[in-house]
């Protein structure tokens, strides 16, 4: 039988996957229903044997999948399906306690929050990755002289190490924001049918407190049928916006790998790899790509997740259908994002040479700010200093000229600076401020935080 989503065949590590699949959903699930028996057991509320029967068979080893779809045909409810099933497996007086005083979102939402911890783990480890993997790379470029660019024009000398090191910055600053929102994001509820706890007795806060820290969750301390979803938003907004940061580094690399700036490429398998069906000799920048476009589709997850924050009264079930989607895509398209950025990075190629060409092209035009602080040290107003580079670098541009020639020809110049002077100030190297030590902060950052030597 074909595939239909391309999370089937194209995308999505193993890892992330596995925990969002069908299997995965019902064995979450059940475990949820065995820390409930356990702690109904805990309190006296029933015998630790039948507790211990109940955990037994909260496995997919005994409580068969196809046996649960079997009665979900019949009953068209996908947790009293599970319940029944576990109910069947059960020996002795143990069934009559399953989901014991709880409520269907009780298991959902809780098995909920056991995938979403999971998977924001496995984020985590992307993350630190990733960080360390730029971090590298901002070592390796710290003094690599390439020309900044604002409004895709040429402006000021930078490192190519420092622009990286915006990158490690951006990243720790998600991987603080993961830590931040972790305890948020996973939690679970175990309070019944609209939150009271009515059916769970006197021992209902104990019971849910106890739940949770068996699970290792957080609780919603005042839920309705469901646990908030502006915890799912925030989660939502979050991975969206972590996609985003990939899709900025992508979008980078694709312009430094135009052919007429050719500063930077993803790794190519020179003997294998085949750039198009028809242009022999094409490179492209695929792994970029793929994460820009990959990025569009994480970020279309936000809307219908703040759609579903919206339930009538105490709950409805406008949100289910759409979580469903929302996800497990989420998380397993930027778990791929995080795949390939970690392979072009980890494997970029960084063409120096090129960014020197580059910085020579623009005829010392990139150092006309430069210039005009030397100006400014040498006594001329700061205004009248712009202006003197200003129209110097426009005849420059028009005609074709170095500015260094055409301000040497200046003699209102000649008093206040020396040839010296001028070459000087227009030497890339001798204008890149604190660039590198921004690097040499970034990494010690990174390795005091991550525990790593870079």
């Amino acid at each position: 039988m074909s595939n239909l989503c391309p999370l089937d065949y194209r995308y999505g590590r193993k890892e992330m996957k596995e925990i969002w699949y069908e299997e995965s959903r019902l064995q979450y699930q059940m475990d949820v229903e065995s820390a409930l028996a356990r702690a109904h057991a805990s309190l006296g509320t029933i015998t630790k044997e039948d507790a211990e029967e109940i955990t037994r068979v909260a496995n997919l080893s005994v409580t068969k999948i196809e046996r649960v779809k079997e009665i979900e045909s019949e009953t068209r409810h996908d947790v009293m399906a599970m319940v029944k099933a576990m109910t069947e497996q059960c020996k002795g007086d143990a069934g009559k306690f399953v989901h014991y005083g709880s409520t269907s979102n009780d298991i959902v939402d809780t098995a909920t929050a056991l995938q979403i911890k999971a998977s924001i783990e496995l984020i985590q480890k992307d993350v630190d990755s990733f960080i360390i993997t730029l971090a590298k790379l901002s070592k390796q470029e710290r003094d690599t002289i390439e020309v900044g660019r604002t409004h895709a024009q040429f402006a000021i000398p930078i490192t190519f190490g420092f622009k990286i090191a915006g990158y490690v910055a951006e990243m720790l600053r998600h991987r603080e924001r993961l830590e931040q929102m972790k305890s948020r994001a996973c939690a679970g509820k175990m309070a019944g049918a609209v939150g009271t706890g009515a059916a769970l007795g006197k021992n209902f806060f104990k019971i849910q407190e106890t739940v949770m820290s068996d699970l290792g969750l957080t609780y919603e301390p005042a839920a309705t049928q469901v646990v908030g979803r502006d915890r799912y938003t925030e989660l939502v907004c979050l991975l969206a916006n972590i996609a985003t940061s990939l899709e900025r580094y992508g979008t980078e690399v694709r312009n430094l790998q135009r052919s007429e700036i050719s500063e930077a490429a993803e790794p190519f398998d020179r003997k294998k790899q085949v750039g198009s069906s028809t242009m022999a000799q094409k490179r492209n920048p695929m792994m970029s790509e793929n994460v820009c476009g990959l990025a569009r589709i994480v970020r279309s997850m936000v809307t219908p997740m703040f759609e579903s924050q919206v339930l009538w009264h105490e709950r409805d079930l406008s949100n289910s259908s759409a979580e469903r989607f929302i996800l497990p895509h989420t998380f397993t398209l930027l778990d791929e994002m995080f795949k390939k950025m970690e392979i072009v990075f980890g494997g970029l190629e960084v063409h120096r040479d090129r960014m020197v060409q580059n910085i020579e092209s623009s005829h010392g035009l990139i150092m006309a700010e430069s210039l005009m602080m030397k100006m400014t040290e040498k006594g001329v107003g700061r205004q009248d200093a712009h202006e003197i580079v200003r129209s110097s670098s426009m005849i420059a541009e028009d005609e074709g000229r170095q500015l260094r020639d055409v301000l040497l020809e200046r003699e209102d110049l000649k008093t206040m600076m020396s040839e010296e002077d001028i070459r000087s100030a227009m030497d890339p190297n001798n204008y890149t401020g604190g660039a590198k030590e921004i690097v040499d902060k970034m990494v010690a950052e990174v390795e005091e935080k991550l525990k790593v030597r870079i």
